[in-house]
């Protein structure tokens, strides 16, 4: 017989502060082990990531200036969605409004919380294929550059640490890890896949 796991119960909950973005959320909780504490959760309503798979098997990697960081990173195309949206649409709109290019196929790879320990977010990782460039409309404070690179080249990146962002180091890595060998996208793809098999063997 399989054992339920307890879970919290919320006892009362205040919100600190509700913004644009996300919020911030003050549980009183019991915890499953019966400790009685304060948590502060961050409130999302949850994220998409896409990677972009162009026709001749290279994958679109966007640049743009991250405040936080106080860098600039090269990042797979992201944002949160929007109400009403399911991860799809999200997908299809960023990908759209960030590089101009639309997708005839979206597909969920990865399902991931990026920050469990205070952050409610959910992030879907969607590969994106069937894509064709049309005109890009970021929004006002987004200035993106918008670059191809080859399977090999972002596994270069993300090894000499050219690629900081963490939802695009889990989106590529395992797109190449468990993705690239299954894929049947003609002679170029089951060389990657090849390589990629040879590589985890050693």
């Amino acid at each position: 017989m399989t054992k339920t796991l307890q879970m919290s119960r919320i006892l009362n909950s205040e919100t600190i502060y509700d913004g644009p973005i996300f919020g911030v959320r003050r549980d009183k909780v019991l915890e499953p082990g019966g400790l009685e504490t304060t948590r502060e959760v961050i409130t999302h309503p949850g994220s998409v990531v896409v990677l972009p798979l162009l026709p001749d098997g290279r994958i679109l990697l966007i640049r743009q200036y991250r405040h936080a960081t106080r860098r600039y990173l090269w990042e797979l195309v992201a944002g949160r969605i929007d109400k009403g949206e399911s991860p799809k649409q999200a997908a299809a709109r960023e990908l759209a409004e960030e590089t101009g290019y639309r997708a005839s196929r979206f597909s969920t790879f990865l399902d991931v919380f990026p920050s469990p320990g205070f952050l409610e977010e959910r992030m879907w990782v969607l590969l994106a294929e069937g894509t064709t460039l049309g005109k890009a409309a970021p929004e006002d404070d987004e200035k993106i550059t918008a670059k191809a690179f080859s399977l090999a080249h972002c596994d270069s990146m993300i090894r000499r640490g050219k690629i900081r962002d963490a939802k695009t180091i889990a989106g590529v890595l395992y797109f190449l890890r468990y993705l690239t060998a299954t894929r049947k996208t003609g002679r170029s793809g089951k060389q990657t896949g090849t390589a990629h098999r040879k590589r985890a063997r050693r």
